[in-house]
């Protein structure tokens, strides 16, 4: 079982990558990504100019500092349209109480020094005023309990957000004096806290997750809008944003979760034992049976009736066996072992289909090889028509399609099971649906391997007149799929899945023009400039006279401001002394 799914990894790289060195020749081709992306790649230079960009939003807007700024964008998932909606709607002193920072506006953060010694209610010493240290909550107390409690902290990974010693108190310290306190004792350990502050705006942001690529290549993707998206890395990684798996759609996350899972496992494989084997009586293992007679003996040495699995002795006619009968009906032992092999073949019929067609797409990958021959040798001869952007627009949608079919029998496996959907179909829904789907996968999948057949002939062989045939059926197969695509989809979305009442299954919308994929951040380092504009809607907002179009948008996307800036070179950037964003936490810990 486990070479089944091998099949499928291989196939998580980029559509694209087929196509490398194609797709430069027609650069206005209809098929490549829109210029205008939705979804932004952070790479290590730009992380910190992106997270500096939302705390500049928030430290101009409520006028806080850095890291009162950073403990509420973190409380919120650095969701900035969120955090301005908990503010206009409950006040600053629920949003601050709620992130535990302190709502006291004029702190006096120095230590007296009126008394030249003090008590620290921590370790009950008298230590000198210079080295006790009070926080923004107004809690005081020794440095040297200050350190160990902030070396445990970030030992632990509570790095984020370290609440104050006193008893229940939920205040959040301040990072500069923890980073200054640390640094004295544990120079590493202060940069293992910075690396935690940094890389806090990817791990605790619902709209930005790492590349899952391996090797990691140090980028993070960061969607606009929506979650369920599939996005393509600069690295060429294509995958799913909300799960980080290779793309599947109209595979819904858990539905490719489950069917990976039923692959790689030995699940079916216990299936097929339980099918067309029976458990010895006396050893419990399975034997399968190999001739006609049903007195079957086990390796064991232990004789039993095949038609029941009970023990007999080994004397036995043409007709019976000896003191032994079991010729009465078993209702439950006869329906499990026939639902057992009704849902074996029924996997079976599925899976055979999407390896197939997973195989096929691995051999149509090689074809770009070839196109670029064909392509090659055509542009040679002295043809009437001169643009060949027809061959690789073919080709991509191949691709494309290809693989919204193989995923498609995953999908129809589990709407049409009893594993997720028992309960929300009836028997005589349940097939009218599945007719339904069936009839467009099934033209789209004959349309499919048209395309293919004419793909891979040699049509650079032929004459003109033959060769224009296949470039009019090349034209017209990549229409009518695209469009079958479409509608494949959109009975998806809201024939199947969109009525559905006791379960939420999302897929990644198709797109005509593929995968999109990310551009890099361009972002604005001039956070006071470009959030004028947002302090002025916000007061509107907390008086109640604007519609709730007008609030802030919590992307943080620099480019809906209109700030951008070059992309700064990689090999600089801010920290690259202190730590390689490139590398698991555990390596620069250890370097």
């Amino acid at each position: 079982m486990e070479d089944w799914v091998s099949s499928e990894e291989d196939c998580g790289s980029s559509d694209r990558e087929s196509l490398d060195g194609l797709e430069n020749e027609e650069p206005d081709s209809p098929w490549l990504p829109p210029k205008g992306s939705n979804t932004k790649v952070i790479t290590k230079e730009s992380l910190l100019a992106a997270q500096r960009d939302d705390l500049g939003r928030v430290t101009d807007l409520l006028s806080l500092r850095e890291h009162h700024a950073r403990s509420l964008l973190i409380h919120y998932r650095w969701d900035v349209e969120k955090l301005l909606a908990v503010l206009v709607e409950k006040g600053k002193s629920y949003l601050f109480t709620e992130a535990g920072v302190s709502v006291a506006e004029h702190q006096d953060l120095d230590v007296s020094v009126s008394a030249s010694t003090l008590m620290c209610y921590i370790c009950i010493d008298d230590v000198p005023s210079s080295e006790m240290t009070r926080m923004d909550c107004g809690h005081c107390f020794c440095n040297n309990c200050w350190t160990e409690h902030f070396i445990v902290k970030i030992n632990e990974g509570q790095s984020k957000r370290i609440r104050c010693m006193a008893h229940k108190c939920f205040a959040i310290c301040d990072e500069a004096i923890i980073r200054n306190l640390v640094s004295r004792r544990h120079p590493d350990l202060a940069e293992k806290f910075d690396r935690f502050l940094l890389e806090s705006y990817i791990e605790d942001n619902k709209m930005v997750k790492w590349c899952p690529s391996i090797p990691h290549c140090g980028n993070a993707i960061r969607v606009e809008d929506d979650e369920v998206i599939e996005v393509e890395c600069s690295c060429g990684l294509q995958f799913c944003f909300s799960c980080l798996s290779e793309t599947h759609s109209p595979c819904s996350c858990l539905m490719w979760e489950l069917w990976t899972k039923k692959c790689r496992d030995e699940s079916e494989t216990v299936n097929w034992i339980t099918v067309h084997t029976k458990p010895c009586p006396k050893c419990h293992k399975p034997v399968e049976k190999n001739g006609g007679c049903n007195l079957v003996s086990c390796i064991c040495g232990q004789a039993f009736c095949w038609l029941c699995g009970g023990a007999t002795g080994r004397d036995h006619t043409w007709s019976s066996i000896s003191g032994h009968s079991c010729g009465r009906y078993k209702e439950d032992g006869e329906k499990k072992a026939e639902r057992a092999k009704r849902d074996l073949y029924r996997y079976m019929h599925y899976h055979n289909r999407y390896k197939a067609h997973i195989d096929s797409f691995k051999q149509e990958s090689r074809l770009r090889e070839t196109i670029r021959e064909k392509v090659s040798n055509l542009e040679e001869k002295e043809l009437l028509f001169r643009d060949f952007s027809w061959v690789t627009n073919g080709l991509y949608r191949l691709f494309r399609s290809r693989r919204a079919l193989s995923y498609s029998y995953p999908f129809a496996y589990y709407m049409f099971g009893e594993d997720l959907f028992k309960d929300e179909m009836t028997e005589v829904e349940r097939n009218i649906r599945q007719h339904l789907f069936e009839d467009q996968q099934q033209q789209l999948e004959s349309s499919v391997e048209k395309l293919s057949k004419f793909l891979e002939e040699p049509f650079d062989q032929y004459a003109e007149e033959k060769v224009m045939g296949i470039r009019m059926q090349v034209i017209n197969l990549s229409v009518i799929i695209d469009k079958l695509c479409k509608k494949m989809y959109e009975c998806i979305e809201n024939d199947l899945l969109g009525s559905l009442q006791y379960g939420t299954h999302n897929i990644a919308p198709y797109q005509s023009k593929g995968i999109e994929k990310a551009t890099e951040l361009s972002v604005c380092w001039s956070a006071k400039a470009c959030t004028t504009d947002k302090r002025h809607k916000l007061d509107e907002q907390t008086k109640g006279s604007t519609t709730q179009s007008d609030q802030p948008s919590g992307s943080g996307s620099s480019d809906d401001i209109g700030c951008p800036l070059p992309k700064r070179a990689r090999t600089g950037g801010f920290g690259a002394g202190l730590f390689d964003l490139n590398l698991p936490a555990e390596v620069s810990d250890r370097n």
